[in-house]
């Protein structure tokens, strides 16, 4: 226990941390850590998974299955059925993930924080061929994975995905540490951009997005609709229009390990009384009330 504490000391002094999480080949690491985690030799998934608990607060016992073929396969576990109630409110949205609430608040003429002192551009995040007015003075939420958590994304509302776009990109640690450091993260990041359209209650017809946000160990995005794996190396079609319809709740795709997700509302939304910066909040539990 006490070389456990010190580590985690160590890794908790910023200098450290900073240097170990991104002074270090990250798209080399991460590609290894993509290929490692996915070995099923049960030494090496056991010790792999171990080691996880030993140094994080790792709990698998709301997993649906308790038997993992590989630490990647733990990763990216599902939940036991009913482990995660869903807000039904018509009029609130629901978090996509489970996640710490990070930087929130209005879209100012286009404009976001990551961290306070550290803007981005609507235009920076998405994509300058992107029509960004249905949110420009619209509110966002950023959304933090630990590594340790649950990390299936799910759909916030009635709603359907018209049309996503993939960005390949740096692979830069989005813990707070770093978003204190380093300009425009979220926009360097590998990340998707999902325009949806929501489909019921007081919120029909307004559109919202999710960005998901990969990081260093993470850097690839499993969407459910679409029958491709994104990641550093993908070459294939982008943007994408669809139209995959979802209930409120259901699972929309996955992250191989924790990251971040940014929702982008228009006017009107608010985030939930209880939940503010550096709160935790669960799949399912109301994130933003809005007016209709």
């Amino acid at each position: 226990m006490k070389i456990r504490q010190t580590i985690k000391n160590l890794l908790n002094q910023e200098d450290l941390n900073f240097l170990l999480t991104n002074r270090l080949p990250r798209k080399w690491l991460t590609e290894f850590m993509g290929r490692f985690s996915k070995i099923e030799q049960p030494w090496v998934r056991d010790a792999s998974i171990a080691i996880w608990k030993y140094f994080s607060d790792l709990d698998l016992s709301e997993a649906k299955k308790s038997h993992f073929t590989s630490m990647h396969d733990c990763f990216t576990r599902e939940l036991k059925d009913g482990a995660r109630p869903i807000d039904m409110d018509a009029g609130v949205m629901s978090s996509p993930v489970d996640a710490f609430v990070g930087a929130h608040g209005r879209i100012e003429a286009g404009q976001l924080f990551q961290a306070k002192g550290f803007p981005y551009t609507l235009e920076d995040l998405i994509g300058t061929g992107e029509d960004a007015s249905a949110w420009r003075d619209g509110y966002f939420v950023t959304l933090r994975l630990s590594s340790s958590m649950y990390h299936r994304f799910h759909a916030p509302h009635d709603c359907t995905v018209e049309r996503v776009r993939y960005f390949s990109g740096d692979t830069w640690n989005v813990n707070p540490i770093a978003l204190k450091r380093v300009e425009k993260l979220f926009c360097k990041n590998e990340r998707a951009f999902l325009r949806t359209r929501l489909n019921s209650g007081p919120f029909i017809g307004q559109t919202i997005a999710l960005v998901p946000v990969a990081a260093i160990l993470v850097a690839s995005i499993r969407l459910h609709f679409l029958d491709v794996l994104f990641h550093l190396r993908y070459k294939g079609a982008n943007p994408i229009d669809c139209a995959a319809q979802f209930v409120k709740g259901q699972e929309m795709g996955w992250f191989q390990h924790g990251s971040t997700i940014v929702v982008l509302a228009p006017p009107g939304f608010r985030l939930a009384s209880n939940l503010d910066t550096g709160s935790q909040v669960r799949m399912g539990q109301a994130l933003m009330h809005g007016a209709g």
